[in-house]
């Protein structure tokens, strides 16, 4: 089968705070690929095949959540994956010493911390900046002195925004949850994104934002200010059961782009 590429726009706008005439860039998380992997044992589907689908098919970045409790990407994923794609790597992780370990090791684009529980299904919310200010700031010079950059996850909560001007070095990227408003979308909460991403971005730091997106939640997010890029994962997956990985994430891109 042979698939028609989609270059993506050039890769240094993923660095830079978005300007309002930049494309919003598309990061495809493929643990739900490692799912099904997983729940038969095999050696398929591939990993690797599926983040070459889907950067041929326009993929910024891809995107994987080292969990503690492995239950769907494993170590050697993402080893394999940032020796071999032609793209930048987002490894999400735990504030755990063992992942910055192996963060270290295999040296991603990004990491990303995540607020993380054994029992839950996903991420359940973003993290609480409040308490953990102090630890954050250690975990950021801590990767900038390995060259890897540090994007934060959290709630639409200008509250916890505002700790973000405690910490001594700052984080090179904020994700916005945007998992509430997608569960139950409302004019209210998207506003509340709004305001998080113009906040974000008079911090000076770069402004992304994930969890729960569709084709009709992304529509809302790329006309948002200041939002650089999109974190998309178990809805392309999902749909790539009926239509087709390359499909979904070029019928994605589209959709963003226009």
């Amino acid at each position: 089968m042979s698939f028609q590429r989609v270059m993506p726009g050039h890769l240094d706008t993923f660095r830079q705070p978005r300007l309002s005439a930049m494309i919003v860039k598309l990061g495809v998380n493929i643990d739900h690929v490692a799912t099904l992997r997983n729940a038969r044992g095999t050696s398929y589907p591939d990993l690797l095949k599926a983040a070459e689908v889907a950067i041929d098919a326009g993929a910024d970045f891809i995107t994987v959540h080292l969990r503690e409790d492995r239950r769907h990407i494993r170590d050697e994923d993402v080893f394999n994956l940032k020796k071999s794609i032609s793209t930048e790597l987002n490894l999400e992780i735990a504030a755990t010493e063992e992942m910055l370990e192996i963060a270290k090791k295999v040296k991603p684009y990004s990491i990303s911390i995540v607020p993380e529980k054994r029992e839950e299904l996903t991420t359940e919310g973003g993290l609480d900046i409040i308490n953990m200010h102090s630890k954050l700031s250690s975990i950021i010079e801590e990767m900038h002195s390995s060259s890897i950059k540090v994007s934060l996850f959290i709630d639409p909560n200008i509250n916890q925004l505002k700790y973000l001007e405690k910490l001594e070095i700052k984080p090179d990227i904020i994700e916005i949850h945007t998992g509430d408003y997608c569960d139950n979308p409302s004019e209210k909460k998207l506003q509340l994104i709004t305001n998080a991403a113009e906040y974000v971005n008079k911090l000076g730091v770069e402004c992304h934002a994930g969890h729960g997106i569709t084709y009709k939640h992304a529509k809302k997010m790329t006309r948002i200010p200041h939002i650089s890029a999109l974190n998309i994962g178990h809805y392309l997956i999902s749909e790539a059961v009926f239509y087709g990985l390359h499909s979904v994430v070029k019928t994605m891109k589209m959709i963003m782009s226009n």
